[in-house]
């Protein structure tokens, strides 16, 4: 077959996803915080992107008629302002090329006349955006008035800092410290400590026995049952048969009464004094001290009820920024002949101003679009509770709404909803089917685990239900579950057999 070059003509259809369209679907699946440092970076590098603060087009307050007039010192000619602002704007004109900073320079300079962020009347405009002395110090203020969480690494150097231990013994100290997690248990080897540091295994030891004397008492512990022992031993609560119980501590995880009874040496009674004296212990002698501060979690949407019996779904708007283009802005740094340069740097960032602005209105716009259909499908739980949860699944949400499920799956994420009954993640709503014994709705899977957990809590001491136990009520209940799903669902919320149910609740009693 010879090769001889044709021409042909082909029709085809392909998806091609423009810079616009990937950065939209990045500000859809943001969380509130994301997206906020997300809009903060872009109001540094866009100076016509301005956020509108909640109550910025509240009345200005007018001063009384007979108010005295203002200190003659701060006003200005109308005349000097007008020219030191045409200077001004002049300046910013021939360095706009050179980045941003001027641009903010300019700006904060010319709006300086105007009353300060947080005054009467104040434009909280420039606040955030770099160019203004005064959120800087308003920030600094702020600042000092937090206090600094306490780090166990340096409330462990500092008590180290005041013993008088030799000198290779606090060396060797400061080295553990550095090997002390967030829990107060030390994670490193002895043996490799003192080959690494070249000293001898009595000084590591020695170390290790000055760490251990440390506040809080059960630092520095390899395992739970030296953390306990080292806390026992401080109240004189370590007696023989208190130590064997440590050691057995595997044993009374497991509910094995009887065993520990004869390793201890001691009755029922005694035991239980034992077990209650273990139990106001702290196995995490770390826990004040280790962790970042948890981040309070807020709502993107309100459910609320309303007057007629239904919900009324809100978005909360105090975690969506309002960007607005700055016209007035614009329209100063755009008059007159520009270089081209500058004109299509301004082109440029009008037109991402633009589309930001444009994209942040559909995110909020979907993700109360899709709220709102999860309230209509799952109006039962707002009303009664978890029990009333139904089967929901992505698909079904996207085909009421008319988008597509990736849609769907990518605004549920990292979104919550603040409700009558606590605060959940909207993924939350979404649960498998549970089958009907008698042919009639399924079940939430959510809401057959509800049941699970408080069919146990509701057992009686000392008789334990079982699986199949559980499999009876339930279907008992109209509810088709099998065994093993049973099973799965209580190893799921961390609740043990029966088995050790009734050896627990023997040792605890």
């Amino acid at each position: 077959m010879a090769f001889a070059p044709r021409l042909e003509i082909r029709q085809s259809q392909q998806l091609v996803m423009t810079p616009q369209l990937q950065q939209a679907i990045k500000l859809l699946q943001m969380s509130n915080m994301e997206l906020s440092e997300f809009v903060l970076q872009e109001i540094e590098q866009n100076p016509l992107l301005e956020v509108v603060e909640p109550h910025a087009d509240a009345p200005r307050e007018e001063p009384p008629a007979d108010a005295p007039p203002a200190d003659a010192a701060s006003a200005e000619p109308a005349g000097l302002d007008s020219e030191l602002r045409e200077d001004r704007l002049a300046l910013a004109e021939e360095t706009f090329d050179t980045g941003l900073e001027n641009l903010y320079a300019d700006r904060s300079i010319a709006d300086s006349d105007g009353p300060a962020p947080g005054d009467a009347g104040g434009d909280w405009s420039n606040v955030g955006k770099g160019g203004d002395s005064r959120f800087e110090e308003m920030g600094s203020a702020v600042e000092e008035t937090l206090a600094e969480s306490a780090n166990l690494r340096e409330h462990l150097l500092a008590q180290l800092g005041l013993t008088r231990a030799p000198g290779i013994v606090k060396l060797i100290c400061a080295d553990l410290v550095e090997a002390v997690d967030e829990a107060g248990y030390l994670r490193a080897d002895l043996e490799e400590t003192a080959h690494r540091l070249g000293a001898g295994a009595a000084e590591v030891g020695e170390a290790l026995k000055l760490l251990q004397g440390f506040d809080p008492t059960g630092v520095g512990a390899r395992d739970l049952a030296e953390c306990l022992g080292l806390q026992l031993a401080e109240r004189d609560r370590l007696d023989p048969a208190m130590a064997k119980l440590l050691q057995n501590l595997e044993l009374l995880a497991k509910g094995e009464q009887a065993k520990l009874l004869k390793l201890c040496g001691v009755d029922a009674e005694d035991l239980a004094d034992m077990l209650a004296e273990i139990r106001r212990l702290e196995p995490r002698p770390g826990r004040p001290f280790g962790g970042e501060p948890s981040q309070p979690v807020i709502p993107d949407v309100f459910v609320r009820p309303d007057q007629h019996g239904g919900w009324t779904v809100e978005l909360n708007g105090e975690t969506l920024p309002k960007l607005i283009v700055n016209q007035r802005y614009l329209a100063r740094i755009s008059g007159g002949e520009k270089k081209g340069e500058v004109k299509s740097y301004i082109a440029e960032k009008l037109q991402t101003a633009n589309w930001l602005v444009k994209s942040l209105d559909q995110r909020a716009r979907t993700i109360l679009k899709v709220s709102s259909e999860i309230v209509r499908q799952q109006d039962g739980f707002f009303a009664y509770g978890v029990r009333e949860l139904r089967p929901l699944n992505l698909k079904t949400v996207a085909a009421a709404v008319e988008m597509h499920e990736s849609t769907i799956s990518r605004v549920t994420s990292s979104k919550y909803m603040g409700t009558n009954r606590g605060v959940f993640e909207l993924k939350y709503f979404f649960t498998a089917a549970i089958a009907s014994a008698d042919g009639g709705a399924a079940f939430s899977a959510e809401s057959v685990r509800h049941r699970i957990k408080g069919m146990i809590d509701a057992e009686a001491q000392g008789a334990p239900l079982s699986d199949d136990d559980l499999v009876k009520a339930l279907r008992a209940d109209g509810i088709d579950i099998a065994r093993r799903t049973v099973a799965k669902y209580r190893e799921s919320m961390n609740i043990p057999s029966s088995v050790r149910r009734r050896r627990l609740g023997g040792v605890l009693a």
